[in-house]
């Protein structure tokens, strides 16, 4: 393993009189993957912020790269220093090709020679073992293929670190298998990589050394070996925690709260009908690309189907918009919170208020600052959101309490129907125990649930009945008790014509 390329030594931050860091070192060697886990808000997406140079650490923090202590680093001069961040939300230009995004830091005189450009681009991507379009779009390409991109972009600039923060979030089981080819690679030239999931076994099968934050404090920092998935979770949640089934414990209901007949819209889905009984929650699931998040839009009123009804409690509703869909009920909590969520650069007061906003009005019809603190406390307390600071900027918390934020957007509504689109995505074990919870809670009160969701045990754990979709059709449906990940995978995958199993 090569020397030491980045060290911190007690960072610490402080907002608004609450500590997210406190006193935290940590270092990366060259040609290894450090993995950095813990909860939500434990203080990872602060410290990579420092270490980018976009926030600022407390006085006595002490930064070192390449073995020089940096003391007033800024985001311009951390990438001089070689350090790339390749967020969740990936940074890059979509107007711009594949090619151009991979060289953008060659250009710094804006004279651009192509044909050198798509030299270097196809060099990097066959280093990488990665076959792309050099003219294509990068709007126009997966999300998959645009992490690529960014790594690409990241070995071309020369980076001596690269940070990956939830890299597989968006990615298919063989885009997952060819990343993991692509880190040795880049472990083989020398480069360190902070690597930063949730999910355990990616983090095992990459990662040579683990740090473990919680609550602002690292509390474990050894080799890849010394752990297992128990002690991994004991250690970031501070106590033992184990999954447990949580379907339904109110007994089966005739009584028929939430009724989709017969909804169509091409070229996204067809004919689709289902059903869901009072304290029942429905699993939806399915490959990338199946439907399923389309059919959420279209009952939410932000897509036009061709055909199809909607029922709440026996009763027609006709929903034209997102503003229908709200007054007759429903909440959508969508699969991407960042562009499709949250109000960015909003506090979190603000971002649980905002649908809800004609209840939190003054008497001259302003927003009633007041009003608005009032009712993120009390979700505060309600769901432990962290930190408890109702006036903190929505982006500067962490994924699984904005998340958090955004159920108690539409806990405010007082749903008839909530459908949440994976809701646990980027979220730590702890977190996701808590929404698990909760969505049940919500079942038990007669609020008719729709959870879609890629994690299998989830859907197996929570989930009453379980519908499958394939190519914009519902091709099985079960109840949860009885079903397999290896069924549901099946069908998913080769599945034709509605089963009931």
């Amino acid at each position: 393993m090569g020397n030491v390329i980045l060290e911190v030594k007690n960072l610490s931050k402080t907002y608004s009189g609450i500590t997210v860091l406190n006193s935290v070192s940590f270092n990366l060697r060259a040609g290894e993957v450090h993995a950095l886990v813990g909860e939500n808000g434990a203080g990872k997406s602060t410290m990579i912020k420092i270490i980018a140079g976009v926030e600022k650490p407390d006085e006595g923090s002490e930064i070192y790269i390449n073995g020089k202590r940096e003391t007033r680093l800024t985001a311009a001069r951390s990438i001089q220093l070689g350090i790339t961040v390749i967020y969740q939300d990936i940074s890059l230009f979509p107007n711009l090709t594949v090619a151009e995004n991979i060289c953008i830091e060659k250009n710094k005189l804006f004279i651009v020679n192509r044909k050198e450009m798509k030299r270097i681009a196809q060099e990097t991507l066959d280093t990488m073992g990665v076959k792309l379009d050099l003219d294509a779009k990068l709007g126009d390409i997966s999300i998959g293929k645009q992490q690529l991109v960014a790594i690409a972009r990241a070995i071309t600039f020369k980076s001596k670190v690269i940070v990956m923060d939830e890299p597989t979030a968006a990615l298919s089981k063989a885009e997952v298998e060819m990343l993991y080819k692509i880190i040795k690679t880049v472990k083989d030239k020398g480069i360190g990589i902070i690597y930063i999931s949730h999910k355990l076994d990616e983090v095992f099968a990459v990662a040579d050394r683990i740090s473990i934050l919680r609550d602002g404090y690292m509390v474990a920092c050894d080799d890849a070996e010394k752990f297992d998935n128990q002690k991994l979770i004991n250690l970031m949640v501070g106590r033992e925690l184990r999954f447990v089934s949580m379907q339904n414990e109110e007994g089966e209901s005739e009584e028929t709260v939430f009724e989709v007949r017969n909804m169509t819209c091409e070229p996204y889905f067809r004919n689709v009908s289902f059903k869901i009984n009072k304290y029942e929650i429905l699993g939806l699931t399915g490959l990338v690309g199946a439907g399923r998040s389309e059919l959420a839009q279209a009952i939410f009123g932000m897509m036009k189907p061709q055909s199809g009804e909607i029922f709440i409690n026996g009763k027609k509703v006709y929903i034209k918009s997102p503003e229908d869909a709200i007054s007759k009920g429903i909440g959508y909590l969508p699969e991407d919170r960042r562009k499709q969520g949250l109000f960015q650069g909003h506090s979190m007061a603000c971002n649980i208020s905002t649908v809800t906003i004609s209840r939190h009005l003054n008497k001259l019809g302003l927003i009633s600052k007041k009003k608005e603190l009032q009712t993120a406390l009390a979700n505060i307390n309600k769901l432990s959101i962290r930190p408890n600071l109702p006036t903190i900027n929505i982006e500067n918390m962490s994924g699984g309490n904005q998340q958090k934020a955004l159920f108690s957007r539409w806990l405010e509504t007082n749903p008839k129907v909530l459908i949440v689109d994976e809701p646990t995505s980027g979220i730590d074990v702890g977190a996701k125990l808590e929404i698990h919870k909760l969505l049940r809670q919500l079942a038990k009160s007669g609020v008719a649930v729709i959870l879609i969701s890629s994690d299998l045990p989830e859907i197996l754990a929570i989930a009453d009945r379980i519908l499958v979709m394939r190519k914009g059709d519902i091709v099985y449906e079960t109840v949860a008790v009885n079903a397999t990940q290896e069924k549901v995978i099946e069908k998913g995958l080769m599945g034709s014509g509605r089963e009931i199993g």
